[in-house]
């Protein structure tokens, strides 16, 4: 995807798509909502119709991140049903394809890392993907 999203989908979404994308390849506090409503094709009225501040948009981006992680663990689960050796596998497999393919690493572990004061709002999400993926983890290495 580049800076820029196709115009035919919502403003919402194309909003949202355009600044995970942003603060991918330019980090959340590199990117002001100047830059995501002009690479988005909208404006900032409508930006903030749909997201209240930055930082609800930061948090609604890092939830749908939150969302893909845990859709590929489904997969994983039904790729490998009860074997979760193999479910582990995979994960690692995965996680070792994706460092590859972008150096610019997890968008979780980047905003973790960006976003330092304890009381932002995507603190929470952030926290929760990890406490999830630490659960999985752990419980796939039992027994």
């Amino acid at each position: 995807m580049s800076d820029g999203v196709a115009e035919r989908s919502r403003p919402r979404d194309r909003i949202l798509e355009t600044a995970q994308d942003m603060f991918h390849k330019h980090g959340i506090k590199g990117v002001g909502v100047d830059a995501i409503t002009e690479a988005a094709g909208t404006n900032k009225m409508t930006l903030y119709r749909h997201f209240e501040s930055k930082d609800e948009l930061v948090v609604e981006c890092l939830r749908a991140t939150a969302a893909k992680a845990s859709r590929i663990w489904d997969e994983f689960e039904a790729q490998h049903p009860g074997d979760k050796l193999a479910q582990l596998h995979a994960w690692v497999q995965k996680a070792s394809e994706l460092l590859s393919a972008d150096s610019r690493g997890c968008d979780m572990a980047n905003a973790a890392v960006e976003l330092t004061e304890a009381d932002h709002p995507a603190r929470r999400v952030i926290k929760e993907l990890k406490e999830a993926q630490r659960e999985k983890l752990v419980a796939l290495c039992r027994d």
